[in-house]
Formats: C-alpha cells, sequence, structure tokens
C-alpha cells in the first residue's frame, strides 16, 4: 500500500494485477481540493507507478476537484492523457451515506424495517463476525456461486476475487464480514476501506435461509462499524440512475441500497493514465476477450423471468 499527501491532496494506492499487468489502483482518489492540487496528486501517483513498474495508473476521482472552468470532467481527464478504464468497478452513480452524522440520526434514515432486524436478528441465533483473513474468503465464494447461478449472470472469478483480499486484507484495506445461524455461515460480505469511505462491494447471502434477512442487519453493522471507526462516508458501489424504472437491471438492489438512507451522487468513474501504451494496449485487447467471455456465459444462463400470478 502506498500513502502519500500535499498541500490540498491526498491519495493511498495499491499495486494491483501481480506481473501479469501490474497498476497501480487508486480507490476513490486521489483526493484533491483544487485542480492545482489534483495534479500534484497526479505526479507523485506517477512518480510512484514508474519505480514499482507498473503499467498504467488507475483512479476514480471526485468530480469537483478535476475541473477548473467550464470543461467537462470526462474532458478534463482526457486532456491529462486519460482513458476511461475498460474495467469499471461501479456504475458512474452510487449512494452515499454520511457517517458524520450521530448514530441516531444514520438508524432514523433508514427504513423502520431494517431497525427492527438490526435490534432483534439476535433473538433467531444469527450473529456476526469480521475477518481481515484473506483465507476465509472461501466462506463468500459458495455463496456467491449460487446466487450468480440463480439470477443468471456471470460473477467475478476466484482468481480475481482472491488478489484483492490476498492484497487488501492484511493492510485493514478490506474486511469480510459473515453472517452465522449458529455455527453455519448463511452469507458474507466484503467491505473496502480507504482513508475516509468504506465501500458495499462483494456480498451474497444463503437462498435457503431467506426468510430470516440477515442481509439487511448485517448490513446495518457494516455501516455503523465504520462510523465507529471514524470513517466518513458510507458508499453503496453503485446504484441506478435518478427516476430509473423497473426496466431497468440495476433497478432491484438500487432500491435495496435505498432503505438504508443517504443520497444519490455521480462521479466520473475509473480512468486509466497509460504508462507504458504498447502494453496497456495488450491489457485492453485481454479486456475486451474476457467480457465477450462473460457475454456469452450470460447468454447460456439466462432463464426466462417468473412473474408473479
Amino acid at each position: 500500500m502506498f500513502e502519500a499527501s500535499g498541500d490540498g491532496w491526498r491519495y493511498v494506492a495499491i499495486r494491483m494485477g501481480g506481473n501479469t499487468w501490474p497498476y497501480l489502483y487508486c480507490p476513490d482518489g486521489p483526493e484533491a481540493t483544487t485542480p492545482s492540487a489534483f495534479e500534484f496528486a497526479l505526479s507523485h501517483l506517477t512518480r510512484t507507478a514508474r519505480e514499482h513498474k507498473c503499467w498504467f495508473i488507475r483512479i476514480e476521482p471526485d468530480a469537483i476537484a478535476i475541473t477548473d472552468g467550464p470543461e467537462s470532467p470526462e474532458d478534463s481527464l482526457r486532456r491529462r492523457g486519460f482513458r476511461r478504464s475498460p474495467h469499471q468497478e461501479r456504475p458512474s452513480y452510487t449512494r452515499i451515506i454520511d457517517l458524520t452524522q450521530d448514530v441516531s440520526s444514520i438508524l432514523q434514515d433508514m427504513d423502520a424495517t431494517n431497525r427492527t432486524l438490526y435490534r432483534n436478528i439476535h433473538k433467531k441465533g444469527v450473529t456476526f463476525t469480521a475477518s481481515r483473513d484473506p483465507d476465509d474468503l472461501r466462506i463468500l465464494l459458495p455463496f456467491y456461486d449460487a446466487v450468480a447461478a440463480h439470477g443468471g449472470f456471470a460473477r467475478r472469478n476466484d482468481e480475481y476475487l482472491r488478489s484483492q483480499a490476498q492484497t487488501m486484507m492484511p493492510l485493514g484495506m478490506a474486511i469480510l464480514y459473515v453472517a452465522w445461524l449458529n455455527e453455519n455461515p448463511i452469507g458474507a460480505m466484503l467491505v473496502f476501506d480507504t482513508n475516509d469511505t468504506r465501500s458495499y462491494v462483494h456480498s451474497a447471502m444463503d437462498f435457503e435461509h431467506r426468510k430470516l434477512n440477515a442481509g439487511k442487519p448485517l448490513l446495518v453493522r457494516i455501516i455503523l462499524d465504520a462510523k465507529a471507526k471514524g470513517l466518513t462516508k458510507f458508499d453503496f458501489w453503485g446504484s441506478a440512475p435518478p427516476n430509473a424504472g423497473p426496466e431497468h437491471k440495476w433497478y432491484g438492489f438500487s432500491q435495496f441500497k435505498k432503505t438504508f438512507g443517504g443520497h444519490l451522487v455521480h462521479a466520473p468513474g475509473a480512468w486509466d493514465l497509460p504508462l507504458l501504451p504498447g502494453r496497456y494496449g495488450v491489457y485492453g485487447v485481454a479486456c475486451a476477450f474476457r467480457k465477450q467471455i462473460h457475454r456469452d456465459v450470460q447468454v447460456r444462463n439466462e432463464r426466462p423471468r417468473i412473474k408473479r400470478p
């Protein structure tokens, strides 16, 4: 993990991609208060990436600090040599909870059902644990398989998830929360932490125990733990755009996230700055090939939706 800060800027970054296509990833950043501070952060990131033989830099900046004048955030990034990443970690819209509020205000902004489940779930024998051990990712994977099969979509492959866990969990940048019924796991959620933000990234619950509704109180626990840790924002890691209807593919989980409060925000998304253009081109081709494989898997797994009579 690499951390740096200066006058009006700071970042936390990690080297990703192993030796296959190494890159420096700056989640939710770099943070900057002005466009000039953003330039200083980029300069420092570039030096760090070159020192560690990275092919490119991937950033997820806040739109506010990028532009100076009428230029759009996207045009501003292109002018600096960035390209929209072929691998977007999250949709351009997301839901954010302000964790600087007191706990009672955070809870009050949630649906009453979520609050009630959080306060009473222990009566059903359900408990929650938090782990920073990458080996515990094995708890999440079978639930992820089942959710993907039931929903007819292609999930992240195990190698990618293990790489994230092995890189980030020992550094305290990722935590696996597990829901247990007696001695058996019934679901898990993997969250990422930066200097000020916790992000809700990967989750899957056991379909056989869906009537317990343990995912909602587990997510409340995760949000309140982030508050207790001193973080200032909780990021739901993606949402459907404003005014999206039931026809939107993210409508269902966006409505679920909405029950926890917060507000919608828009960000430019993930952008890459190639340091070795030729090798970055190879990476782009590999990403396109992998996307096509995922599309083929989705087509094979598609099933008709069953409508309630």
